[in-house]
């Protein structure tokens, strides 16, 4: 059974001598829709204690209380009190289906193998050794291997659906339409040979299976679409988001399938209608490129995440990035007819404290309980098997376009891709593409109704054009952080012989500035005070509107645009760990960063 005392106050958990399946149910529907579409911001990445990794990681937040720290509520994390400065729109709590019914076992009194040897062994676990030890033997070693197996301490599937149940009832507990929002979900946490294939999987309402489906039950990408075909095909609704790409050994956008055949158009198929987002960012770096293979992008630099290299043979390739995978769906749409690579923008944080959204650089004590819980373990140690803690990110967030907040209207909009992820802040990004739009628009409200009857959204498609289009873009600050810099619009093309090309310009931008004759933008400074990690506002702009209309356009060539905002510098979490605690800055990571923005890409296909 599932007690529950009031939203506020908790839950006592009891044993479940089984699974249900939750019918859908009639939606109930925010107060007002705003046909025009609001950001909200959320978060659909984030685990509590029912993650084995999380729990051994001294994590004993449950679904009912991530989602209380989504709405504002506090708790104390690590020693710290912990708080967001302003509550979500929505939010998905996606624990691991691998080991959920092992947690349940473990956290349960009464539930069966509650009483095993090794739970007791991992209730008490000390050390940072100990934990690795059991992180290495039970997640490292079994679920990167070829055949991932439930561990001996497994006490039977009815086990795994009382886990289930309890996130799936937090979830409905507190999902308020028209004020907060949640997505039922889980993550299939796919890592053949460390190769990091890992799906968030959110369902649209509250009709979902008895059960999510792990790694450990189908271990090829393809099995999890198998999977998802059949939900569908009893009534439900679902999309998968991969994620952290930039471990994924050249898997997560790869030229063979899990069997090693040649990508077919079946396979493009069942992955674009299964897969509309990609997450762009996460506690463990920033996936949409690397210095090394962009050198040309002056911002490339940004969050890279290199000591990931470190572990499991994860030595990055241009193709484990975002823009690299964007542009290899335009070649494999070229051979096969479909792009299977064709992905609009979510964020997450990854977070293994239960601690949804915790994204301020100025507010940072790690995602990964003790091991980067301290300063001295950010400043000089790792999370084991994964990132040394000084090149942690803070993760990011998702942002979408939604006509209500409402499950329906927020996963609507993940669907269609009309989304955006940003580094952190709250930055409001909209982008719209098509034939006769404002050359210089000056209205934003103007902008977006002209963008809708004339054009698309960001994620949409132009469809065959014979013209070249015009792209209109905005940009708001976060009311509680920086200024902007510039908005920047990406292009990435094949073009008739099958070669892949990009290129990054600048659309519109804050002060006086011009292009200079190297055809860069100058920078807009920095006002970081790096003695005090404080900065001013007195550069940059609040809002920045404009549009571009791309002159070289080739109506033979497949080609994706997506945008790009950066803020002006702010200090990076490294740098207020070392000014809070007296401490000399990291030489080997950068002090400022310039937190951005990224809006889903238009395509366009001949």
């Amino acid at each position: 059974m599932f007690v529950k005392k009031n939203r506020y106050t908790g839950v006592v958990l009891k044993a479940l001598t089984s699974g249900l399946v939750l019918l859908a149910t009639t939606s109930l529907q925010a107060e007002s829709e705003n046909p025009l579409g609001t950001a909200y911001f959320g978060e659909t990445h984030i685990h509590t204690a029912f993650s084995l990794d999380a729990y051994i990681g001294d994590n004993r937040q449950t679904p009912d209380m991530a989602y209380r720290f989504a709405k504002g509520e506090a708790f104390d994390i690590n020693g710290v009190t912990k708080q967001l400065k302003r509550p979500l729109d929505f939010a998905a709590v996606t624990d691991h289906a691998e080991y959920i019914g092992e947690m349940y076992s473990t956290m349960i009194e009464g539930a069966a193998g509650h009483d095993n040897n090794d739970l007791e062994t991992l209730r008490n676990l000390k050390s940072i050794e100990d934990k690795q030890r059991w992180f290495i033997t039970y997640v490292v070693n079994n679920n990167r291997g070829s055949k991932p197996q439930h561990p001996p301490f497994f006490a039977g599937p009815d086990t795994t659906k009382s886990a289930w149940q309890i996130m799936v009832e937090a979830a409905q507990n507190h999902y308020e339409p028209g004020i907060f929002t949640t997505l039922i979900g889980f993550e299939w946490s796919g890592a053949p040979k460390g190769a990091n294939l890992h799906r968030n999987v959110l369902f649209r309402n509250n009709n979902v299976p008895a059960a999510p489906v792990s790694y450990i039950d189908v271990n090829t990408e393809e099995g999890l679409w198998e999977w998802m075909r059949v939900q569908e095909s009893a009534g439900r609704h679902l999309l998968a988001i991969p994620h952290n790409s930039n471990a994924s050994k050249g898997r997560m956008f790869p030229n063979t399938d899990s069997s090693g055949e040649q990508l077919s158009l079946e396979y493009a198929r069942t992955r674009q209608h299964f897969e509309p987002l990609i997450e762009m960012m996460q506690i463990k770096g920033n996936s949409e490129v690397h210095r090394k293979f962009w050198a040309a992008d002056e911002f490339a630099d940004f969050e890279n995440g290199d000591s990931i290299q470190k572990s499991s043979g994860r030595i990055f390739k241009a193709r484990d990035f975002v823009r690299g995978g964007l542009k290899i769906g335009l070649q494999k749409e070229q051979q096969v007819g479909v792009n299977p690579f064709k992905y609009g923008f979510a964020g997450g944080t990854d977070n293994h404290n239960g601690l949804m959204s915790d994204v301020a650089e100025d507010d940072f004590i790690g995602g990964h309980g003790p091991e980067d819980g301290s300063v001295e373990r950010r400043r000089t140690g790792d999370v084991s098997g994964w990132i040394d803690g000084k090149d942690l990110s803070i993760g990011s967030l998702s942002g979408v376009w939604a006509v209500a907040n409402t499950r329906e209207a927020i996963w609507d909009a993940m669907k269609r891709r009309e989304t955006f992820a940003t580094s952190g802040p709250r930055i409001q990004l909209r982008m719209f593409g098509g034939i006769g739009l404002t050359a210089k628009p000056t209205d934003p409200r103007q902008m977006i109704k002209e963008g809708y009857r004339l054009g698309v959204p960001m994620g949409g498609d132009l469809g065959a054009v014979a013209v070249k289009p015009t792209f209109t873009v905005y940009a708001q600050k976060d009311p509680m952080g920086a200024n902007l810099d510039r908005i920047q619009i990406i292009k990435g093309w094949v073009d008739r012989f099958g070669d892949l090309n990009e290129k990054v310009v600048e659309v519109v931008w804050s002060g006086n500035r011009e292009i200079m004759a190297n055809g860069k933008l100058p920078s807009v400074g920095n006002t970081v005070d790096l003695d005090t990690a404080l900065y001013k506002n007195n550069i940059g702009s609040e809002t920045l509107i404009g549009s571009w209309t791309d002159e070289d356009f080739d109506a033979g060539e497949g080609a994706f645009y997506y945008a790009r905002v950066l803020e002006i510098p702010t200090p990076r979490w490294t740098t207020y760990d070392a000014v809070r605690n007296d401490l000399p800055l990291l030489e080997d990571v950068p002090a400022t960063i310039q937190e951005r923005a990224w809006g889903s890409p238009i395509w366009y296909t001949p």
